[in-house]
């Protein structure tokens, strides 16, 4: 994949409401356009654990050619690990904001990570020797990261509130919470999904466009209100919600990737 850097002329945002008019204006002017979107529950179905996604075989090569047709300025923002993300969509590496924005790989392949402290792997430890009987829920170990799933549970999320709280408190005050769709997640407070939309806008590949987000979940809203506030567009997958920062809707992952499929055709 060729990365190109390209200019933006003033223009004023119009609205993105639907699959036509994303497409209408990608289409027109794909130099002036940034794209940045979430992975699960918005390129790709959500599912009962973490590793039951499912990737059709298509989308990868698809992200790839849009990639191309957007000279480089196409980026996944994910609570994933960096890794794990690219195992998704092998054999292409995309520029990526893993772990909410604590992992980043630029278009240049440059990789930055967060520190995993002792304290921390021991906290992973000690979540998932205090969940093991919990029948429904999986601890997740992304690294700088720990997330605590309960989609095979509900019940369990109660109990999961206070567990995770007290890990908090003892990872010390580079960690916060997040909350998501069925899952209460450990990051590194620095992390965020909106600085790695600006850091990666930085980025000549990105530089000088407008920029779309797209996402399905309370964890992409900082995503949301950062294109919001430079003028670009804000799109949730699934119906708009007055909770919401998104501005515009698609109505499933699967609408989404056909719209990737046609701009990359």
């Amino acid at each position: 994949m060729s990365y190109q850097k390209q200019s933006l002329s003033a223009s004023k945002p119009d609205a993105v409401s639907g699959e036509d008019s994303i497409l209408a204006a990608l289409s027109a002017e794909p130099e002036k356009w940034a794209l940045f979107m979430d992975i699960d529950g918005t390129l790709l179905e959500l599912a009962e654990t973490p590793d039951d996604i499912v990737v059709p075989p298509s989308l990868p090569a698809n992200l790839d050619a849009l990639a191309t047709r957007l000279g480089g300025a196409l980026a996944l923002v994910t609570g994933r690990g960096l890794d794990y993300a690219d195992q998704l969509f092998s054999p292409f590496h995309f520029p990526i904001a893993g772990l909410h924005g604590a992992e980043r790989r630029d278009p240049d392949g440059s990789v930055r990570k967060a520190e995993v402290t002792a304290q921390f792997e021991r906290l992973k430890a000690d979540l998932s020797a205090e969940t093991a009987g919990w029948a429904g829920v999986l601890i997740e170990d992304k690294g700088a990261a720990v997330a605590a799933h309960y989609r095979l549970a509900p019940d369990r999320e109660l109990e999961l509130e206070p567990l995770m709280e007290q890990a908090l408190s003892r990872a010390g005050p580079n960690w916060t919470i997040q909350h998501g769709k069925m899952v209460i997640e450990i990051r590194p407070a620095s992390a965020d999904k909106g600085n790695a939309v600006e850091a990666f806008l930085a980025h000549p590949v990105f530089a000088g466009r407008r920029a779309i987000a797209i996402g399905d979940d309370v964890t992409d809203e900082a995503m949301f209100r950062t294109v919001n506030r430079l003028g670009g567009h804000s799109i949730r997958v699934g119906p708009l919600s007055p909770a919401s920062e998104a501005r515009g809707s698609i109505p499933s992952a699967e609408a989404l990737r056909g719209i990737i499929e046609a701009l990359a055709s």
